[in-house]
């Protein structure tokens, strides 16, 4: 009798594993072709995984809750006389070795530095190029959000979560990993405890402090590290009379963690510019009707806003890298993250990949089509991946300017404020005048660790340069 595994598809290079929210099909369901069997969550997103075959599900090989690594088997399902889809080999095959460098990647690393010196990250990247059967570089690992939960609620502090011999791929610690190390330890069967393991919870925060600045750890993977250790996970709190105890859902959570961990990485700094778009105003106005006619999709200021930031972008290409250590990884193709609130309340931010490849046409069609998959939550994975530049549109909510939190590991990010009608003064040949404007804010922040004042406000004011010289006669 036939059978088909299906498998944890790869999600993106960065994801190892995901946790399996909700099976939508039991033993002994019939599955459709392309038909969702379960949902999964990652560090990122929810999703679900659908059956590239049409069958029976004949069985389940995890159950809810369960962290299950990239490419694993899920489930077996029985395919006698259906026709088995065509399937593609990245959601098949997982490579068992590291991901090969991007051509569109520039690493800026000394040729003087050995490859043993640097960070971990761009060891790995070193490894790539010129490949060389060594282990991984630096002294930490990444940890789960979920194992450094469960690490937290345990006591198990980090410098004793480092001597954990780990399982998954690269050596990673897994859920098991943590929980049967919980189980040894409670009975008194952990092998040893050494001194690293005895260290106060002051020291193991010192040494990975020591590691971020040294570069040795990656730093969003050092910084959620400090901050389970300094922070264990608490009881709840008692409700009083007039208050009310709801509980951070999943996604809350890790927008919260990660916007902490992003002010403590970047030294935040934000620049402002006022920019008149008056013409960008007339000229959508005058042509928008025509734009849904021709091309079928409604022309928001979004995509004109993106072309401009594009155009900037590859003026000043520094603001397009991002940090590893003591070196800088600037980044050829141009990927922007525009971030979108979701009916819940809660903030996702859909990327739009090789922006600098599309006309306006095609940006409209791929904004529309990023936002209202985003509202359903019908976002892939990779959709909301690999951003190297994010816009802001906190003029939705009639904001005139914010100062927006960099999303890791971009350095910079911009917040377009609400376009109002305001007086302005109006240079002429023949003298100033007073008149009624369309007037925008446009807020700049970035890492001042690798950004500094010339080049941010130099970026955000050549943006409103293009925005303020729109050309009013531009066809469609």
């Amino acid at each position: 009798m036939p059978n088909f595994d299906l498998v944890m598809p790869k999600m993106g290079e960065s994801i190892m594993e995901a946790t399996i929210l909700k099976w939508l099909k039991k033993q002994g369901d019939s599955i459709s072709l392309d038909e969702a069997v379960l949902e999964i969550a990652t560090d990122k997103v929810d999703s679900e995984v659908p059956s590239p075959v049409a069958g029976t599900l004949k069985e389940v090989l995890f159950a809810e809750g369960d962290v299950v690594q990239v490419g694993s088997i899920l489930a077996r399902i029985d395919t006698s006389g259906s026709a088995v889809k065509s399937v593609s080999s990245d959601a098949n095959e997982i490579s068992q070795t590291s991901p090969a460098v991007s051509s569109s990647t520039v690493v800026e690393v000394p040729s003087t530095v050995a490859a043993d010196t640097l960070p971990v990250g761009t060891a790995r990247l070193t490894e790539a190029i010129n490949p060389v059967g060594q282990n991984q570089r630096g002294g930490g690992r990444f940890y789960s959000p979920l194992v450094l939960s469960i690490a937290s609620s345990e006591g198990v502090g980090m410098a004793e979560l480092e001597q954990i011999q780990g399982s998954g791929a690269e050596g990673r610690v897994t859920k098991k990993d943590i929980l049967a190390y919980v189980g040894r330890r409670s009975s008194g069967k952990t092998e040893h405890k050494s001194s690293a393991q005895a260290s106060s919870p002051s020291q193991a925060s010192s040494a990975l402090d020591n590691a971020i600045s040294t570069g040795t750890r990656s730093a969003q993977s050092a910084i959620a590290s400090k901050d389970a250790l300094q922070h264990p996970a608490s009881a709840v709190p008692m409700a009083e009379a007039d208050t009310e105890i709801i509980e951070m859902d999943r996604m809350r959570r890790m927008i919260a963690d990660n916007m902490v961990a992003s002010k403590r990485i970047s030294a935040h700094v934000t620049s402002f510019v006022e920019a008149d778009v008056t013409r960008i105003v007339q000229w959508r106005d005058q042509i928008k009707k025509s734009f849904e006619e021709r091309y079928g999709e409604k022309l928001t200021f979004t995509p004109l806003f993106i072309e401009a930031a594009v155009r900037a972008i590859q003026d000043f290409p520094m603001i397009n890298v991002s940090v590893d250590g003591h070196h800088l990884i600037r980044k050829k193709h141009i990927h922007i993250g525009m971030a979108a609130a979701l009916p819940n309340g809660n903030l996702i931010v859909p990327v739009i990949h090789n922006a600098d490849q599309y006309n306006l046409a095609g940006l409209a069609k791929k904004v529309n089509d990023l936002a209202n998959r985003a509202r359903l939550g019908k976002l892939k994975p990779e959709e909301i991946q690999g951003a190297t530049y994010t816009l802001s549109n906190v003029g939705t909510f009639g904001n005139v300017m914010g100062t927006p939190i960099i999303p890791q590991p971009q350095v910079a990010i911009m917040a377009l404020g609400a376009i109002r009608k305001k007086p302005a003064v109006i240079e002429t040949e023949t003298g100033d005048l007073i008149g009624i404007r369309q007037m925008m804010f446009l807020s700049h922040s970035y890492d001042h660790r690798v950004v500094d004042g010339a080049l941010g406000g130099m970026f955000v004011r050549r943006m409103a340069d293009y925005l303020e010289n729109w050309d009013i006669g531009r066809e469609i």
